[in-house]
């Protein structure tokens, strides 16, 4: 354990979004610090197609706002709120999985397969609902003014472009989860041997806990371009600020 823990002081220290801080803490990855600035790392993404589509969408001419289109009265905010109510419930069920059995003498990967099976079932509820949502307020913005019109242009272009990328990196997250938990159970076996019951199963309670905190720092990361499209939708309503959680 005190190996462990010099090992874990030695490693660097990551600074950067929760997600990915929660991510280096529970793998043995060491993270290096990010070298090139964003503007850099996004003309590496961007080809040249994708840069002629967003200088058109920068520099072009404001979209025309169609009359007579939808208007943001606040079923939006509420659609917003119940969506991430829902996902968090979703999230929330990774603490009830049952415990992975070793009847199948195949054991190391079969064991973890319940909890992989949950984390991709999640990250595809999560796909499917922010990617609705999100078309619905760009088809607001487009109503209200030629200002939000460019907006909605530019994020969905912004997510054609970013999106593939995003999806790459988040399919890893189970695997890293999986070495997380190959990790933890020998190590949690080995000090509670002979230990009956809850206690010696209690790692499993810690990997369920640590599940749960990575699938809720990925919904952050995933709500984050909702959050700003309803930020502008507000700013160019009369609807009231209301607080989403």
């Amino acid at each position: 354990m005190a190996i462990r823990i010099l090992e874990a002081s030695q490693r660097t220290l990551v600074r950067g979004p929760t997600f990915i801080r929660l991510l280096a803490r529970l793998t043995d990855i060491d993270v290096p610090p990010p070298q090139p600035s964003l503007s850099d790392r996004l003309s590496d993404w961007i080809d040249w197609t994708r840069a002629v589509a967003l200088s058109r969408v920068l520099d072009g001419k404001p979209p025309a706002v169609e009359p007579g289109g939808p208007v943001f009265d606040g079923t939006e905010e509420s659609a917003y709120a119940a969506t991430r109510a829902s996902l968090g419930s979703a999230i929330a069920a990774c603490l009830e999985l049952p415990a992975p059995t070793q009847a199948d003498a195949e054991p190391a990967q079969a064991d973890y397969a319940i909890f992989q099976q949950h984390y991709l079932a999640t990250q595809r509820a999560m796909l499917t609902a922010t990617g609705r949502l999100r078309g619905r307020l760009r088809d607001l913005l487009v109503g209200l003014s030629a200002d939000t019109a460019r907006l909605a242009e530019l994020d969905a272009l912004m997510e054609a472009v970013l999106s593939p990328r995003e999806q790459a990196l988040l399919a890893a997250v189970p695997a890293l989860l999986g070495a997380h938990f190959e990790r933890l159970r020998p190590a949690a076996q080995a000090a509670a041997d002979g230990t009956p019951g809850a206690a010696a199963d209690a790692w499993l309670n810690v990997f369920r806990k640590d599940m749960q905190g990575v699938l809720l720092a990925e919904l952050d990361v995933r709500f984050l371009p909702l959050e700003a499209l309803l930020a502008a939708l507000r700013s160019h309503s009369l609807v009231p600020d209301v607080q989403t959680a």
